[in-house]
């Protein structure tokens, strides 16, 4: 299980989207880069499950991410599980 902290910019860049971004949001269990949106084609796809870690090099699925906020866990805000 891996922790990142939402309002941490250095905790939470440096963890990229497949195509290496650090534009990428938390959104219905799985994970959304605006840049990649913005180029959006055929091969390339703004949805995404996994996350890298570009110091390290470990790649994550969405549910092995706790996301945490000022407010608590990210899936606990709203009631939303």
């Amino acid at each position: 299980m891996v922790t990142i902290e939402l309002e941490n910019e250095i905790d939470r860049w440096q963890w990229r989207c497949p195509r290496g971004h650090t534009t990428w949001e938390p959104t219905n269990h799985h994970f959304w880069c605006s840049t990649c949106a913005k180029m959006w084609g055929d091969d390339v796809e703004p949805e995404f499950e996994l996350l890298r870690n570009e110091k390290t090099g470990e790649v994550v699925e969405r549910d092995d991410v706790v996301l945490v906020t000022p407010a608590g866990p990210y899936d606990d805000i709203g009631g939303a599980v």
